[in-house]
């Protein structure tokens, strides 16, 4: 298995070029028009101090694709605008319920509720159009189809809405392991694997190595979610960006809540492992997915 990275390279400084890049094409694509409170608002969450995982991840995909990135920078800001709609409306009084995020106030305690859910729908409605509107016209249109197709998908009822809902609709009940594998997949899962399958359908990619970046971005996306488990009964408002505790207080099932924290780091290394051989076994060449395998473990190493 791929355990440790060339000695030449560091994951902090890449992610940090791409994330750079993201947050510059994400302040053009959501600059302030009218009604400006609105886009106030959408730029409060969309460009606050995020990991831009997802996205970075959609960028290196292509790379290890061979493709071009500017034909993937719009769908990775799209996916940017999507994961922070699902912030706002996870913030709100009536969801989740959570003062915090990524360290500042949630939209809702700056905004108000209204303005809040408006900018998420916003936020929603507008990412399809950043996609059509930016995608350089060398992709083929329907490549550029099957990618809109696969974003709203993971934006619907089949994706974060419809696991976000089995969350709520959870909470304080015992539920099967099928029901909670679900939610994960859904509710955190699918964003990474579209980011992975976003660069690669992007830059024209096979569908064996297309089938290698999905399944890995399955795991990625799944061990994420494990790792923020684990650092909501372990982490602090710092580390986490919203409030630590929060999940466990409001009768959440979590993956600690539904395993312990022991197997849950156990499982958290064994999926950052199992991602890494993906790789290896596929002849990918990318440190920087290794080292991202490698992060979310280290997150919550304490």
């Amino acid at each position: 298995m791929i355990s440790s990275l060339p000695k030449n390279f560091d994951l902090s400084k890449a992610v940090e070029k791409d994330k750079q890049l993201i947050n510059e094409y994400l302040d053009k694509y959501l600059e302030l028009r009218q009604p400006r409170i609105i886009w106030e608002s959408m730029r409060y969450t969309a460009l606050s101090s995020g990991k831009r995982l997802r996205a970075v991840l959609a960028l290196e995909s292509a790379r290890v694709c061979g493709g071009d990135i500017k034909n993937v920078l719009s769908a990775a800001c799209a996916l940017e605008m999507l994961h922070a709609q699902s912030l706002i409306h996870d913030d709100l009084p009536c969801m989740d319920d959570d003062d915090y995020r990524r360290g500042k106030p949630s939209n809702h305690k700056v905004y108000g509720e209204a303005t809040a859910v408006l900018a998420g729908d916003a936020l929603l409605a507008y990412a399809p159009q950043v996609i059509i509107n930016n995608t350089p016209d060398s992709v083929s249109k329907d490549i550029l189809f099957r990618v809109l197709e696969e974003f709203l998908h993971v934006a619907g009822p089949m994706g974060i809405v419809g696991g976000q809902a089995l969350d709520i609709l959870s909470e304080n009940k015992t539920i099967i392991a099928q029901e909670f594998d679900y939610i994960i997949i859904h509710k955190t899962g699918k964003l990474f694997k579209f980011a992975m399958r976003a660069g690669a359908l992007l830059s024209e990619a096979p569908g064996e190595k297309l089938d290698v970046l999905s399944n890995y971005g399955e795991k990625i996306g799944y061990a994420f979610q494990i790792a923020d488990d684990i650092l909501d009964v372990a982490g602090t408002l710092q580390e986490l960006g919203k409030t630590p505790g929060k999940d466990c207080k409001s009768g959440k099932n979590t993956y600690v809540s539904f395993y312990g924290l022991e197997k849950s780091r156990q499982d958290l290394e064994n999926l950052a492992q199992s991602a890494r051989k993906i790789l290896m076994d596929s002849g990918l060449d990318s440190p920087l997915l290794v080292g991202i395998a490698g992060y979310i473990v280290e997150k919550t190493a304490k």
